[in-house]
């Protein structure tokens, strides 16, 4: 276990859990920050705000960002787990095409950018627990989702990511602390039955 994804809609926490986990587990975890939200801040905008031409741009430096983190972190951490929060494939939701589009306009696929990540961990959002529990924008300024296009944005993922192989699924939770201690857990486990596997 080297690179664990955390995905899911606007609002399902891969921010705070990713951060929170490295924070914590300094000597087990690092970070991978988001890069969709260096690459609309470095640009001073967010999606729902740019051209068509501009989403694909957008898209593309995301795409590249994201593959440079992780190269740069495994080697500078050879020894952590990177703990990502959102993988390659997260992209192919926002691209204006659609998926295959996506994948042939960087020139791979879907079976490619699968085999990079150890595990996935899909997160549903807050928002799946009513309007109240999801803040918009208020967290997050690259964030234009309302509720109902969050929960959207989380069931597009799924589906995106449904076939790799070490896939989990986790609900939406009403206290971020429990949520964080399941994907710990969960975490933990995963690294349980390498073990075993491995012994």
């Amino acid at each position: 276990m080297k690179r664990i994804v955390l995905t899911g809609g606007p609002g399902a926490g891969k921010t705070v859990i990713s951060c929170r986990l490295a924070a914590d587990h300094p000597d087990r975890f690092v970070c991978v920050p988001e890069a969709a939200t260096q690459v609309y801040a470095q640009l001073q905008t967010r999606w729902d705000k740019l051209s068509l031409a501009g989403r694909f741009d957008a898209q593309r430096r995301i795409y590249h960002l994201q593959i440079a983190q992780e190269q740069r972190l495994a080697q500078d951490y050879p020894n952590h787990i990177l703990l990502l929060d959102r993988g390659t494939i997260d992209g192919a939701a926002y691209w204006p095409d659609g998926p295959d589009e996506y994948w042939r306009d960087l020139g791979t696929n879907l079976d490619q950018e699968l085999t990079r990540y150890d595990a996935v961990i899909w997160m549903e959002t807050a928002a799946a627990l009513g309007h109240h529990f999801y803040d918009g924008d208020n967290s997050n300024t690259c964030r234009f989702e309302d509720a109902g296009a969050a929960i959207e944005s989380g069931k597009l993922l799924s589906r995106l990511w449904h076939r790799h192989p070490k896939l989990t699924h986790l609900p939406a939770y009403p206290s971020i602390n429990d949520k964080i201690a399941a994907v710990h857990a969960q975490v933990t486990g995963l690294f349980s039955k390498q073990g075993s596997q491995n012994s």
